[in-house]
């Protein structure tokens, strides 16, 4: 990230460095060794590598308790059933595959603080839909044991907000406060490589300042993987899916403010083009001809009588985001996504005389 993507006077830049509450150190840094990425080692796809890994010799004797099913189709429910279930050799064999990621975990995860941008990180959120499991609870929770053994103080945290949630909730975070004032909710976005997420998260500012009671109200799901939408087809199904909760919102009496918060894989730049990572996502996003907030502005011109904001950034930071209220405590700390990939992010907290001059 470049001096660039420095937040300017008036809402800001997408992909800024400096936010209201948070400087933001490193995002999205792609780590390799010898074999590759190294995130490709504690990714969703890597868990279920090592899983097929075991299945393998168990196969050959006709002992494999999953039988013919391949393990791309055996739900994360699935293995969480078992794990508690009567069949003590299949539970066995899903706990060697989660002992050996979260061997991986704590291997890439000290590659990470060897780093100069996580140099000092007191705390490490782990997020994605990985961690909404007991499969993920258990190998998050290993791999910090495994960093204590190794003398590593930055315990891993799993993150507090459900993973589908955390970052429409931390959108909240990529705004001033005071263009919340005078309203109670806002819209919110979360792209991934399989899915969009859409929707309207309550603030609370009333209840909490500092956002740590802000929800989801309503939200809507698509899978564009399954549909294989061009980009102009995957932007129009978004702006319609926020048309219909910005409607949906006004009929229950919520005053949205004129602001769209996004959650996008990928380096983002500061005028809203991405510059790289966003290869799962329907058609070139990475295209010099796309900006992603300005096609959502023409198409949502404006909320109530204002004109429309929108910010954007990576998705691995904005997930982050929605863990401040909570962080406080800290004054380095960082996040990995476990997903598709493994998203990550370094945050340094600001002191309260630094939040007012923001």
């Amino acid at each position: 990230m470049g001096e660039d993507t420095l937040t300017t006077a008036g809402i800001g830049n997408h992909g800024a460095s400096r936010l209201p509450s948070v400087d933001i150190d490193s995002y999205n840094i792609e780590l390799k060794d010898d074999d590759g990425f190294l995130g490709d080692r504690a990714s969703k796809r890597a868990f279920q590598d090592i899983l097929d890994k075991w299945r393998k010799p168990l196969k050959k004797n006709g002992e494999d308790p999953f039988g013919a099913k391949s393990t791309e189709d055996i739900s994360k429910k699935k293995l969480d059933e078992i794990l508690i279930g009567a069949d003590v050799e299949a539970a066995a064999l899903v706990h060697s595959a989660i002992e050996e990621f979260a061997q991986e975990l704590a291997y890439v995860t000290q590659r990470f603080l060897k780093t100069k941008a996580w140099d000092k990180t007191e705390a490490i959120i782990v997020g994605g839909g990985f961690r909404q499991s007991r499969i993920g609870e258990l190998a998050i929770a290993r791999a910090s044991i495994i960093l204590a053994a190794q003398g590593v103080k930055a315990g891993l945290i799993p993150i507090r907000f459900h993973p589908d949630e955390a970052a429409l909730i931390g959108c909240t975070h990529l705004a001033p406060s005071w263009i919340f004032e005078g309203y109670d909710s806002l819209l919110a976005v979360d792209i991934g490589g399989t899915n969009i997420r859409c929707g309207v998260v309550e603030t609370r500012q009333k209840k909490a300042p500092d956002l740590s009671k802000a929800s989801v109200w309503k939200s809507e799901l698509w899978c564009h993987a399954d549909d294989g939408p061009t980009r102009e087809g995957a932007v129009k199904t978004l702006a319609g899916m926020l048309k219909g909760l910005l409607k949906a919102a006004e009929a229950k009496g919520l005053k949205l403010a004129p602001f769209i918060g996004i959650s996008c894989p990928g380096a983002i730049d500061a005028d809203g083009s991405i510059e790289k990572g966003a290869q799962n996502l329907p058609g070139n996003w990475e295209s010099s001809r796309f900006n992603l907030p300005n096609s959502l502005i023409d198409l949502i011109p404006t909320i109530g009588d204002h004109d429309t904001v929108v910010l954007m950034h990576n998705d691995g930071v904005v997930q982050g985001l929605s863990e401040i209220p909570f962080m406080q405590d800290y004054r380095r700390w960082g996040i990995l996504t476990i997903g598709t990939g493994l998203g990550n992010a370094r945050f340094t907290m600001r002191s309260p005389k630094e939040k007012k001059k923001g």
